[in-house]
Formats: C-alpha cells, structure tokens, sequence
C-alpha cells in the first residue's frame, strides 16, 4: 500500500507541474548582463589583474595552479630586473595559461591567490568548435590598461616599495615611469610615444593615498 501511495504522490506532483508556467530563457536572443542582471557572484571567465599604474598583480607564485582540483592552470615564473620589470618585487608570471576545456569554475584559485591577481569575471560565453582556442593565455586573461596606466615593462613609482602597492598607495604612473616607458619605447625604434607625464600635483599623489 505504501508503494502505491508513494506512486500516486509523484504522479500529483507531476500533473501540477504541468500547469505551472515554464521558464524558458531564449538564449541567444536574451542574453544575462545585457537583458536581465547577473548574479554578483557569478564564476565567469578569470582575469589577471593590474596595480594602478599598470604593474601586473601576479608574482608567479603558482598557488592558483597547486589549488585547482582540475589541473587547469598553468603557471610559469620569472625573476624582474631593472630593465624588465612587470610586477612589484621580485618575481612575475611569465607564463599564464588556463584551460576552460578543464576548469570547474570553483573558485578555489581565486582563494589562493595572495595578491588578489586572479578573480573572476561575470563572463560566460566560453563555448567554441576550436578546443585550442578554449586554453587562455597571458594576454588574453590581462585586465585592459586604464587611464593612469603604463604597459610593462616599466620600474616601480618612484619611492615606492612592493609593500606600498599592496597597500594601495600607488594609484597610477608617476613621471619617472613615464620617462622610463619613453626612453625604452625609442631604445626599441620609437614606434609610438608614451603618454604624457602627469602633472605635479598628481605626480605628488602618487604615493600615500588609499
């Protein structure tokens, strides 16, 4: 008797959903983001991030690659040097490869992380009919230059310390980078000027606020 009951309880949870209105999204025509929000801990596509003045935040650690349960990150460090230098201290990630035909999405890269390098975006549309398309490099990852940035490779501001650019204190390019980028820029042919050096006062700036 009990089975029978048991029968007839899922067939009633059956018939009332057949009544209930179907939630259909008409994707790609509707799109989430574009037509309706996302959630805003949404796991999209990663990105590596940059400091202020356009110094990468990854420091080539590969603690993202040791943490992620599918094998998916690749990471390959290199020392900086006066005359390349792409992050603040010592090292940076000369190799940054992420393969989505692996990821899960967990997140726990992102937990890794000690410099708050990698987070994730609200990206979604990964799908492709290339698999090697669908493994990310470095410059496809690399958060866009901002106003206030300077493409490595370039020195750290003037004064400041690596611990001054995890403590926010370094809140976009001052002159000497400038010049720096500059003289490089002409050192390898000249074929475009580096921006233009800020103005006194936001070269003061530079160093010491939050």
């Amino acid at each position: 008797m009990a089975d029978v009951w048991g029968t007839v309880k899922g067939f009633g949870v059956t018939f009332v959903t057949m009544f209930k209105k179907v939630n259909t999204e008409e994707y790609p025509e509707v799109k989430r983001g574009r037509d309706f929000p996302i959630e805003p801990r949404f796991h999209g596509r990663h990105q590596l991030n940059r400091h202020p003045d356009g110094l990468e935040k990854c420091i080539g650690c590969e603690l993202c690659a040791w943490a992620c349960p599918a094998d998916a990150i690749f990471v390959e460090g290199a020392q900086n040097t006066e005359e390349e230098r792409f992050s603040p201290g010592e090292r940076y990630g000369r190799v940054y490869q992420i393969n989505y035909l692996r990821c899960i999405f967990c997140g726990l890269c992102i937990e890794a992380c000690p410099t708050r390098a990698l987070t994730m975006t609200n990206e979604y549309e990964l799908a492709d009919d290339d698999r090697g398309r669908l493994i990310f490099t470095k410059d496809q990852l690399l958060a866009p230059l901002r106003e206030g940035m300077l493409a490595p490779p370039h020195p750290m501001a003037a004064g400041a310390t690596d611990t001054d650019y995890y403590q926010g204190k370094v809140t976009r390019y001052d002159a000497s980078q400038a010049l720096a980028v500059s003289a490089q820029r002409d050192a390898s042919s000249g074929v475009a000027e580096a921006p233009s050096a800020p103005s006194a006062k936001s070269a003061q700036g530079t160093k010491g606020e939050a």
